[in-house]
């Protein structure tokens, strides 16, 4: 199993500093995370953003989440049953925490047990065939006899019949919006049945927060974050459930594709998978095999890099130069970077910090970096 039985509590206002940490202006699930291996706790991080963002050549600073503002928030979730856990809590999926980007507080509802279980995700499309809906639910049952918990997207189709499929067994869905704005709406009812029947839903968007276009790829490296393995039943070119796909190989997720018929433009995509390398599934038994090794490796999640990363020096102005002039518009890796630039991996991380807390930097996928 992947639950880690030594699990850190956050105190209440360690959870709240975190909570103002991530809803400050400029601070995402990477940058928070950076924060943190410098200067240790969020507390000490709230009080360096005005100067960081203003080293970086912020005009001016970015708003900072006050204390009433994260307290009620954190009041709303416990209305609604909302639980906010970090990485290093139980009921924080392990292999989810184990990401670059995973979420610094995710909002938990239903029961957290079934978070710290293997999971793997079935998706695909949206309107999908009466086969490919059959079939996701077949996976989906099986998969779960055998002891994985499904998890999903809470969208039509595919997602719908891989929850419907695995009530019985323990589903989870991750959400694009906030807790209490469920999108597809008609799927409410099926939310409930996930959260009262063992299952749990996750998101990282505060409450109230109303799904947008570009809200549903941040959801899927959630789903394929959490997951031993992805499991893509249909999907066209161009279809979310191929950027899921990708993303899972980013993370080192297995990649598993249901073949379909060449005349059936819902099957494009997943052929397209097949020939690109991924695991070609015609039954539950293909999963289970491919996923019974990566099982025997626990993951394992750290907030901190290294302790030389622990309250770096303000950089030079010149080293700050050299880096603005080393990067555009066009991403580049970390570790280029750090080649080029021959300063060590502290300065310019400190530097990036700078200049995405100012609003001038933009992070990719992979440890790339470019100007906004």
């Amino acid at each position: 199993m992947d639950a880690i039985s030594t699990r850190q509590e956050l105190t209440d206002t360690e959870r709240r500093d975190r909570l103002r940490l991530i809803r400050s202006d400029n601070v995402g699930p990477r940058t928070f995370r950076s924060l943190l291996n410098h200067f240790g706790t969020a507390r000490a991080a709230l009080d360096r953003l005005p100067e960081l963002a203003r080293r970086g050549g912020a005009a001016r600073v970015g708003r900072i989440c006050t204390i009433d503002e994260a307290e009620a928030e954190l009041d709303a979730c416990l209305r609604q049953g909302v639980q906010l856990l970090a990485p290093e809590e139980n009921g924080y999926p392990p292999r989810l925490a184990s990401c670059e980007d995973a979420p610094p507080l995710l909002g938990v509802r239903g029961a957290r047990e079934t978070l710290m279980q293997p999971m793997i995700a079935i998706v695909g499309s949206r309107n999908a065939s009466a086969a490919g809906l059959k079939f996701a639910g077949q996976l989906a049952h099986e998969l779960g006899r055998a002891g994985f918990v499904i998890i999903s997207g809470l969208a039509r189709g595919i997602d719908q019949a891989a929850h419907r499929a695995s009530l019985s067994s323990g589903t989870v869905a991750v959400l694009a919006g906030g807790h209490d704005r469920i999108y597809p709406p008609e799927h409410i009812d099926l939310l409930g049945a996930i959260v009262e029947r063992n299952g749990a839903a996750i998101s990282e968007m505060p409450l109230g927060h109303e799904p947008r276009a570009r809200d549903f790829p941040r959801r899927n490296r959630l789903i394929s974050g959490a997951s031993l393995g992805v499991v893509v039943v249909e999907a066209a070119h161009r279809s979310g459930s191929l950027i899921t796909a990708r993303m899972a190989g980013e993370q080192g997720r297995e990649v598993f594709a249901v073949p379909g018929s060449p005349l059936d433009p819902r099957a494009a995509g997943t052929n397209d998978l097949i020939k690109q390398g991924a695991t070609l599934v015609t039954e539950a038994a293909d999963i289970i095999q491919a996923v019974g090794p990566i099982m025997e490796r626990p993951p394992s999640a750290s907030l901190r890099e290294s302790d030389e990363e622990l309250f770096a020096p303000a950089p030079e102005s010149h080293d700050r130069d050299q880096i603005i002039a080393l990067l555009g518009p066009t991403p580049v890796s970390i570790d280029d970077l750090i080649r080029i630039s021959g300063l060590s991996p502290a300065v310019l991380r400190v530097v990036l910090l700078e200049l995405e807390l100012a609003g001038r930097l933009e992070r990719h996928g992979g440890g790339m970096v470019s100007l906004a």
